[in-house]
């Protein structure tokens, strides 16, 4: 207790930097903190749900001409199916997304409000998935066609829990259907793999789809297994089960083998690719941040023991053992240690909105969790650390040093913990250019169609009189060139699949992405050449035309001779055989464009349908795109749709939201960056500092005997770069590997070109250089005779 009074009492004594350390190690903390619960908080996906080592996601196995694929989606009556049919499972459950990301709905009395993903569910959906229900009964509200359970926040933002009980609903996307609301459940956190506002009754589905076997896979379905049985046991079972409900016959026709596996629900998140790719790097940027702090405070540590020498000298010739030397060091650190947690603390609430957008969860969601211990843990560890070292030194300075002049340098010891910060911020900074040049490369890159002068929004709430309607005035709009519809939108990260088949065989080949239809001139208005054949026959109200792409064409040469081109073929595509015919005859190719993004692009070859009615999204392409073009587009479809919110979304904004995960992570290495240079800088200012101080008589017999002001800043230069040089190419070596790694994830990828890493090696050698100049400066310039007349 004495020793804490001590270091309590010398917080703010001079010379001891202790501000400084307090500072550089809190700015390290606060965001290497942050990291590490980030980190925590994707490995703990779902394992806030009671028996989550039991519950397994069905997952679809097919192979298909000896190419293997899995599927995180089954049809209606597999997941059902399994308890009924498969020892060893305990509760089966089903559910499946409606509408987008964000769903718009009103109320009778004409309140709109937004839910963030509805699904439709079994009534059992809270046995497997359980949450607090705050109102209602799930079994019976979810047993009733069109019954619904909100989230409380969904309730709050619309009045409150006894408000909505019982309120109907009327969903834009759907809207003839009337959903009633029956109660209320808690909030799903922020780290579950199923995030819904919003369930549906599954009961309002149709019956043909919840029983089908084979095709409609739209459900995930989930089971948990009776205790002690796991998932490998159960794979003859399940096999079995598969056998009974398909086509023997048809399956061998078409080429194809399906069944299913499961997949336990805590690896779904932390196991996927892009997840591992993410926790690695922010791993890595969290330890080089916490490495740097914890380096600069042993750094200005023990640049201290010039100033500190005859004090403990003095102690231990009063008998202070050199024990009680290191415990007094510890008690000093353990204070410092508080503070820097103290003040961590207080900046990471104080950006918490910064943090929220970088890292996509809240801070309580980070610091509020089982995560908070090893929070805990690597404070204690960082405190170990930062006490144990400078204790040891400080403990071994002789009692001779109490009658004697003694400069204790350890310049060895500081010249290390340079080298290893250099080494820190010649990574992060070179990583960052990395990181900054190959998301600018992402948000450039050329889909393959024309975005730049073109927006759209969702009209799936209005029918199609309305529809059409629309279309007819916005063309009025002298700022708009060109109007059409579209079933999806060739951003979006996947497409539903349907498989190909030819009219001689009904063997299935592959498996396209599905576009769905068209509308009247797309092609054109997306600017996507037609390189073979025609584009649609339009303004016809049943069409039997398909559009290729290259991709598709180059594919069929695997089972087909077309020597005499792809147009006038027939072929067959599965979905489709059940609307307008049973075989559709392609009419033209165009050029393969990208579907989704350079981060998850879906590679498999598409296709095209045409439809004379209005579909589900609306296109505008603009003369030129402006804010007040959209602004007129918008205000003709409030007064077309006033009862909708119907608003414009630009293309271009949606294209670069496509890479958010990109840009977020470069914004993390760019804080990172900054700390871990302003660190190394606070280390690298406190050691030219306690060099001039230690060697300024030196400096003052070098000025007599003739040594110019080029001269004093040239000695101290060559002494850190020959030291920071090499620490600078090791830590741009570190980056390359790392690099490489995190560009895996990436379908195109900039080249690790050489000036990217010449330029961050030069950057931080520039940072050095004006940090001795401006340290050393004033005492290169110092009158000698103010540094000799003490002798």
């Amino acid at each position: 207790m004495r020793n804490l009074n001590i270091a309590i009492r010398s917080l703010f004594k001079g010379g001891r930097h202790n501000m400084m350390k307090i500072v550089s190690l809190s700015v390290g903390l606060s965001v290497a903190l942050v990291l590490i619960a980030k980190i925590y908080f994707e490995q703990s996906y779902d394992t806030f749900y009671p028996d989550a080592d039991r519950t397994y996601q069905i997952y679809e196995n097919y192979s298909q001409d000896g190419k293997e694929s899995d599927y995180y989606n089954v049809s209606g009556a597999v997941a059902p199916g399994m308890l009924y049919e498969v020892p060893g499972v305990e509760a089966a459950t089903r559910l499946t997304y409606i509408g987008g990301d964000e769903s718009l709905f009103s109320t009778s009395d004409k309140e709109r409000y937004s839910a963030r993903f509805i699904m439709m569910a079994d009534s059992n959906v809270f046995d497997l998935f359980p949450r607090p229900i705050l109102s209602g009964n799930p079994k019976k509200i979810l047993a009733k066609p069109w019954y619904a359970m909100i989230s409380r926040s969904l309730a709050e933002k619309m009045g409150g829990i006894e408000k909505v009980e019982g309120l109907t609903i009327i969903p834009d996307n759907n809207p003839g259907t009337k959903v009633t609301i029956g109660g209320v459940f808690e909030d799903i956190p922020e780290n579950a793999n199923l995030r819904y506002d919003m369930l549906v009754s599954m009961t309002g589905m149709d019956k043909e789809s919840l029983e089908n076997w084979l095709g409609n896979d739209r459900y995930k379905g989930y089971v948990r297994l009776v205790p002690g049985v796991t998932a490998e046991s159960l794979t003859p079972a399940i096999h079995d089960m598969a056998l009974r409900h398909q086509n023997a016959e048809d399956m061998k026709r078409w080429g194809m083998e399906l069944t299913y596996t499961l997949k336990p629900i805590l690896d779904l998140h932390k196991k996927s690719g892009e997840v591992k790719s993410m926790v690695m790097m922010l791993a890595i940027l969290a330890l080089a941040l916490l490495f740097t702090a914890v380096m600069n405070y042993i750094l200005i540590a023990i640049s201290s023991i010039v100033n500190r020498t005859k004090e403990i000298a003095v102690h231990k010739s009063y008998g202070v053992s050199e024990g009680n030397i290191h415990n007094m060091m510890m008690s000093e650190t353990l204070v410092h240690m508080v503070c820097s947690i103290v003040l961590a603390v207080f900046l990471i609430f104080l950006g918490r909105d910064m943090i929220h957008e970088l890292l996509d969860v809240s801070v309580e969601g980070l610091l509020f969790s089982k995560g908070a211990l090893i929070l805990l843990a690597v404070c204690v560890v960082v405190f170990l650390v930062t006490g144990f070292v400078p204790g040891a030194l400080f403990a071994r300075i002789p009692v001779a040093a109490a009658f004697r002049n003694f400069r204790e340098s350890r310049r060895v010891w500081k010249l290390g913990l340079l080298f290893l910060q250099f080494i820190a911020a010649g990574f992060l900074v070179t990583l960052l250019i990395i990181v900054g040049r190959q998301h600018i490369f992402m948000v450039n890159s050329n889909p393959g169609y024309s975005y730049d002068r073109l927006a759209y929004c969702s009209i799936s709430a209005i029918d199609s009189t309305t529809r059409y309607k629309v279309l007819d005035e916005l063309m009025r709009i002298p700022e708009v060139e060109a109007v059409t519809t579209s079933t999806i939108l060739p951003f979006w990260d996947s497409l539903a699949g349907n498989n190909i088949a030819l009219p001689e065989s009904d063997k299935e080949l592959f498996n396209i992405a599905d576009q769905y239809w068209s509308g009247n001139g797309f092609l054109k208005l997306m600017e996507i050449p037609v390189i073979e054949g025609r584009s649609f026959t339009e303004n016809i109200p049943k069409s039997d035309e398909v559009m290729v792409n290259r991709a598709f064409v180059e594919k069929m040469k695997e089972f087909t001779d077309w020597s005499d081109g792809p147009v006038g073929k027939s072929i067959y595509i599965s979905e489709h055989a059940n609307y307008d015919s049973k075989f559709y005859t392609i009419c033209g190719v165009y050029e393969n464009y990208r579907i989704g993004s350079l981060i998850s692009q879906d590679d498999r070859p598409s296709v095209l349908f045409y439809r004379q009615r209005p579909l589900d999204y609306l296109l505008v392409k603009f003369h030129q795109i402006t804010p007040d073009a959209v602004a007129k587009v918008n205000d003709k479809l409030e007064e077309l749709i006033p009862d909708k919110d119907m608003k414009l979304s630009v293309c271009s904004v949606s294209m670069v939201e496509q890479y958010s995960s990109s840009r977020k992570f470069r914004d993390q290495v760019l804080i990172g960056g900054i700390i871990t240079l302003l660190i190394s800088m606070i280390g690298l200012i406190g050691y030219t500092n306690d060099e001039v101080n230690r060697r300024r008589k030196e400096l003052a017999i070098r000025k007599v005997n003739g040594a110019t002001l080029k001269d004093i800043l040239t000695m101290f230069l060559t002494d850190i770069l020959w030291l920071a040089l090499p620490a600078i190419v090791l830590g741009c070596i570190i980056t390359y590997y790392v690099a490489e790694r995190w560009q895996e994830q990436f379908i195109e990828k900039i080249p690790l070109s050489l000036w990217m890493f010449v330029a961050g090696g030069l950057f931080v050698c520039l940072v050095v250089v004006v940090c001795i100049v401006y340290r050393t400066w004033s005492a290169a310039n110092d009158d000698p005779v103010n540094s000799l007349k003490s002798e």
